[in-house]
């Protein structure tokens, strides 16, 4: 421990002058953060986990600090896993704000200091130092390690709140105190500014802020929390000390922690003497890199109204965009069309916005800045190195896709305000540019001003605060369905001597010889957990969780779902309790169910496992191992995991990858699996100590946090020998703990029966296996003959009538769906749909020309009956509206200044087909306006052009419609 009268020997001094030091890169920077925890203070280092958050599903990126770390605070990491034995952490995390409750996208570029990625560095204490310490190291680090002079900073702390029954943080304001912050630059300030929560429930606390005055030589305590670009937070100290509950109450928390963060980006700023961000060794380089493409001038740190033409602001969304969609997508986050993904998507279309329309930089210049932020942040986050050609493609190839969806919606945009009487634009449309074309609403903004016009923002509004609902809805519903132990139950169950639950039965399964056995396991309840309570009883009807001393079910975990089956209690044997969910928390199985009868703490009870559920399960999990090494086989070794699921019925697995796989290339991956499978190879299993495990060349591993041992899963070649180091065997071998296979020969068989990319750069694949697989085998060749059959039958006859080709595209339609739909090898799927396509070109080509023949014999026999008439409204005999349009352009084509319209009534449905066309120039009647009219009349719909329509309606008779259709025409062209 930092005693405060030691610290106080070392900081007493307050004469140091600071505006800057010359030589503090930002590599320096953060080496010496790091440093200072783990060699002076007994910092374990942990390194940036992905800003894909690691199995929370409440947030779409990594936003701070202590996401890696929520299952401390919580009390649920595995006591198993390294992470379990943190007490003191330090590190710089990579984070990310866009989209979610911490949202900056909008704000970047119009300031200084606003960014969708930075880096938080941070320290932290679990259950070890408290306020004291955390204090002293971070005011040592700032005015001894960097030399920041005293004089420039101030410190805020929590000044309470009555009616949450929060006192005054006294404790940390006399800390200050003691280590020599004067009086009236120690600042309290209320739950806004100095009360730290996680979210809605969760560890929380009070916390004490250090901001940083750029002017100095004066008392700037005023502008302290102000929002002042002149004094800004640059370290927050949160002490974690209450738990906030579901019902919003406060309870203290079991263990008192640190969790502390500043970010780089500001400290950088600080520490090199500016006053921006962008203007550090952090943005510099990427903004040079830029200029050198640009049509502009050089980077100036101008906004607002300064800032003419927003070249400055375009500098700053272009540099930082490029460092955020860098980072993302070396971490296996790429642009797509939901979550995360989706906002990715929408960061990298406004870089690519600001780079065109602004920067006026060449198409692919966005991609070419990233080996310069690579160089910027390669130093700590090395895959950015590793990654950087997948990084460009992924960004050249959205880019690509980008400029064709602008197209489109300028189109979209120009045929709405066409239809639209006035200026306001509709919000339903400008969500759907948003949402589906993946349009900046502020783009959708700036080209409706353009054409002076403006979105409906009241409408838009509603949109966008509906799908937020539906989302939150969607998220509530999972969580609610859950039975889950908060942090306090499970520091319960530690003061009570409850153990960890022993799950080691759920891998004491043998082959005998030629099937599978699974031993009877017996266990006592330890503990019942009920309505967010510990609870010695239930009774008939409770939805609760069970935690046994042991248990042979399987909890979901590593992409696995869980164990299925049921327990009976002694005494009772004949009353079943059907486990529906199986989890683990802290080291304690919860088994969900809803009580069939009573239970007590202390019953015995005997667990049946659903053998062939999990048999099931072991098949695909294994499966998947191999698939995964095959395809790095095919694809080679930069191949790597994006994400798996395995159930009873398929695999899942997602994987980095270009493009989707050819046809050949699914053929020889199926084969590889086949291959493998036949030579019926043993899974050799073992623990490991994770250091030595990670030596094993070859390993394959997640971004997940690992047990300690931890078990590798070997397909063929022993654990040891692939310990003693590098083997020309090549083989499937992964860190796993989930239940596999003890021989491959099980899985019978593999069909890959989808592949497909996901997002730019990322395919999934789903499989089956044994039966499922040879039944899509079997309905693949069923359909290759069907496909072989209607090919010749098509081949051998031509149509002479429309109605026989209709039924043969219909023919083609229905096998098409079937080959889309049906379970079967992927690489078969791709050749019959080829096949199918070509077929059906084929079938629509016979039917336009036999259309085209049939509307000039009632086109004819029209003219005749009616003549040359500048006004022609009649009815044919036809139960095609395609037939019916093309009669009226052959019309038109011999009365090219006739206004045309055709009716169809199909007996006995009553259905009306119509289809119109008006004469070029003609300004008094559009066709669009014409068919609407008639087919509103008629209670049905039309659309088309100003010079073509069609639509349908309903009618028994049509007499009068046409008579009206005629009025209307007249009117029109005679007013």
């Amino acid at each position: 421990m930092l005693s405060r009268k030691v610290f106080l020997g070392l900081t007493g001094r307050w004469t140091r002058s600071y505006c800057g030091v010359a030589d503090f890169s930002s590599r320096k920077v953060r080496r010496t953060f790091v440093d200072f925890f783990e060699q002076k203070h007994g910092h374990r280092h942990v390194p940036s986990s992905s800003v894909r958050p690691r199995g929370d599903r409440s947030l779409l990126f990594v936003n701070a600090g202590m996401n890696q770390f929520k299952p401390i605070f919580l009390g649920m990491a595995d006591p198993r896993s390294e992470m379990a034995g943190y007490r003191r952490v330090v590190n710089s995390q990579k984070c990310v704000r866009a989209g979610g409750k911490h949202n900056d996208l909008e704000d970047v570029g119009r300031d200084v200091y606003h960014h969708t990625f930075f880096e938080m560095l941070g320290n932290w204490s679990f259950g070890d130092y408290f306020k004291e310490d955390a204090c002293a190291m971070a005011w040592c680090l700032l005015t001894q390690h960097y030399g920041i002079c005293p004089e420039r900073l101030y410190v805020s702390y929590f000044a309470g709140d009555a009616a949450s029954g929060l006192p005054v943080d006294e404790e940390t304001r006399q800390i200050w105190l003691d280590i020599g912050v004067p009086p009236d630059r120690l600042l309290p300030f209320g739950l806004r500014d100095n009360f730290w929560e996680m979210g809605e429930t969760g560890p929380c606390g009070p916390c004490t802020e250090i901001h940083y005055d750029h002017i100095g030589g004066r008392n700037a305590a005023l502008l302290v929390n102000s929002d002042s670009p002149d004094v800004v937070e640059i370290w927050n100290l949160v002490f974690m000390q209450y738990n906030r509950e579901a019902d919003q109450s406060l309870r203290p928390l079991p263990q008192l922690s640190v969790d502390t963060g500043m970010g780089l980006e500001r400290l950088v700023t600080v520490l090199q003497g500016k006053r921006s961000n962008y203007d550090t060794d952090l943005f510099s380089p990427i903004l040079s890199a830029i200029q050198e493409r640009s049509r502009c001038r050089g980077y100036l740190g101008r906004t607002a109204g300064a800032d003419e033409g927003k070249v400055d602001m375009a500098y700053r969304v272009v540099s930082d965009h490029i460092r955020t969609l860098t980072v993302c997508i070396a971490d296996g986050v790429y642009p797509g069309m939901s979550g995360a993904e989706l906002v990715l998507r929408r960061i990298l279309r406004r870089a690519v916005r600001f780079c065109i329309e602004v920067l006026q930089v060449p198409q692919g210049a966005l991609a070419s800045l990233v080996p310069t932020v690579a160089h910027v942040l390669g130093d700590a986050y090395p895959e950015l190195h590793r990654e950087t050609g997948r990084i460009m493609d992924i960004i050249n190839e959205n880019e690509d896709q980008f400029l064709c969806s602008l197209q489109q919606g300028r189109r979209v945009i120009d045929n709405t305000l066409q239809k639209e009487s006035g200026t306001l634009f509709p919000g339903a449309v400008a969500w759907s540019l948003h949402r589906n074309l993946g349009f900046p609403l502020d783009l959708v903004d700036l080209m409706l001003e353009e054409r002076g016009a403006r979105v409906n923002r009241t409408e838009l509004d509603q949109l966008m605060a509906e799908n937020q609902k539906r989302l939150s809805v969607s998220q509530q519903s999972v969580e609610d369905d859950q039975v889950r132990l908060d942090v306090h139950s499970l520091a319960e169950l530690q003061v009570q001597g409850v153990p960890h639950t022993d799950d080691s039965p759920k891998y004491h399964y043998s082959l005998d010889p030629h099937r599978y056995v699974f031993p009877r396991c017996q266990a006592t309840v330890q503990a019942l957990y009920c309505d967010q309570a510990l609870v010695s009883e239930v009774t008939e009807g409770q939805r609760c969780g069970v935690i046994l001393d042991q248990t042979c079910f399987y909890a979901e975990q590593g992409g696995q779902s869980h164990d299925q089956g049921y327990f009976t209690r002694e005494g009772a044997q004949d009353v079943l309790h059907p486990v529906e969910e199986v989890t683990v928390v802290g080291g304690y199985v919860i088994h969900q169910v809803t009580a069939a009868d009573t239970l007590k703490t202390g019953d015995q009870v005997q667990l049946y496992l659903d053998q062939t559920q999990r048999l099931a399960c072991m098949v695909k999990h294994t499966a998947t191992h191999i698939l995964n090494h095959a395809l790095r086989l095919l694809l080679g070794s930069g191949v790597e995991q994006r994400g798996s699921h395995i159930t009873a019925e398929r695999l899942r697995f997602d994987f980095s990858v270009k493009g989707s796989l050819s046809v050949s290339q699914l053929q020889e991956l199926e084969s590889c699996v086949k291959n493998i499978i036949t030579a019926n190879q043993q899974v050799y299993i073992e623990e490991v100590p994770l250091d030595r495990a990670r030596t094993i060349p070859g390993l394959r591993t997640v971004d997940e946090v690992y047990p300690d041992p931890v078990r590798v899963v070997s397909v063929g070649v022993p654990v040891p020998e692939l310990l003693d180091g590098p083997s020309d065997r090549q083989t499937s071998v992964e860190l796993c703990c989930g239940t596999h296979l003890l021989r491959s020969g099980a899985i019978e068989d593999l069909v890959v029966v989808s592949e497909r990319q996901m997002v730019k750069g990322v395919s999934r694949i789903v499989a089956v296996t044994g039966e499922q697989a040879a039944q899509a085998r079997e309905d693949g060749q069923t359909l290759a003959q069907d496909v072989d059959s209607l090919t010749a039958r098509l081949t051998a006859s031509t149509s002479a009538c429309l109605s026989s080709a209709q039924r043969r595209a219909k023919e083609v339609g229905v096998l098409t769906d079937a080959v889309d739909n049906t379970p079967i090898p992927q690489w078969q799927r791709r050749e019959l749909q080829s096949r199918l396509k070509s077929l059906q070109r084929t079938t629509n080509t016979a039917i336009r020309k036999l259309e085209t023949r049939e509307a000039a014999v009632k086109a004819r026999s029209l003219l005749e009956k009616t003549g040359d008439r500048p006004l022609l409204v009649d009815t044919v005999d036809s139960d095609s509206l395609s037939v019916v349009m093309k009669t009226v352009n052959q019309i038109s084509d011999r009365l090219p200044g006739s206004l045309v319209m055709l009716l169809a009534l199909q007996r006995p449905s009553g259905k009306v087909l119509c289809a119109c066309q008006v004469p070029k120039g003609c300004a008094s009647l559009s066709a669009s306006d014409w068919a609407v009219a008639v087919c509103s009349q008629l209670g049905g719909s039309a659309g088309g052009s100003a010079l073509v329509a069609k639509g349908t309606g309903t009618s028994d008779d049509i007499t009068e419609a046409l008579r009206w259709a005629e009025e209307y025409a007249r009117n029109k062209t005679q007013s």
